[in-house]
């Protein structure tokens, strides 16, 4: 398996460094900052470490580079407050600022993206059916869990937390980030099943 770096990886590299200093200048709440950050400071050294031993496809980069930037910008203002959502909502007639449920979307599909290419290389399962399956199940399981550790830090922190939760108020809020976790990690395997396939082959 080839182990050098890719001209596009280092474009995501950089693109990553860049961000995440914009990201920590004068973020909207500081705390709120780095809990939301704390995934990707967790993450990308993780993946830099198991660089030489699993080195993952291209395609499979790209889309972890896309949920951290997400998670940096969220961080720097707070997903209630991202300006640009911030317009959808008001230009479109919205009772909230829906940053959040796009990043809980993106959550489905990157670690599913990660589950399904280790599945593949490593030979766990070998039908296509049991494939899917697992894959969506472990998207799902993730963002679960993810609720889960919101709910502790909300405990443990009170109203400190709640630009962290970004709930907006919204009755259903942990149920529908689940919903879009779910159906991302289904629709990355539907139409982007090849696109992933190609860029696996390419590494192995």
């Amino acid at each position: 398996m080839k182990s050098r770096i890719s001209p596009a990886l280092w474009v995501l590299i950089t693109g990553f460094i860049l961000i995440f200093i914009w990201s920590g200048i004068a973020p909207e709440d500081q705390h709120t900052w780095f809990l939301e950050v704390l995934p990707a400071i967790v993450a990308v050294p993780v993946l830099a470490f198991t660089y030489r031993k699993f080195r993952f496809s291209d395609f499979a980069y790209f889309m972890i580079f896309v949920q951290i930037v997400i998670l940096l910008i969220g961080g720097h203002y707070t997903y209630a407050k991202v300006p640009l959502f911030d317009w959808i909502r008001d230009n479109f007639g919205l009772e909230r600022n829906n940053y959040d449920k796009l990043a809980h979307f993106i959550q489905g599909t990157t670690p599913a993206l990660i589950t399904r290419e280790i599945l593949i290389r490593l030979k766990v399962i070998n039908g296509q059916g049991w494939l899917f399956f697992v894959v969506a199940a472990t998207g799902l399981a993730i963002s679960a869990a993810y609720e889960l550790i919101e709910m502790g830090i909300s405990v443990a922190e009170g109203s400190t937390a709640d630009a962290f939760l970004g709930t907006q108020g919204y009755v259903w809020d942990t149920q529908t980030d689940m919903l879009l976790a779910l159906i991302g990690a289904v629709l990355i395997q539907l139409f982007f099943r090849n696109v992933h396939d190609k860029s696996i082959n390419r590494i192995v």
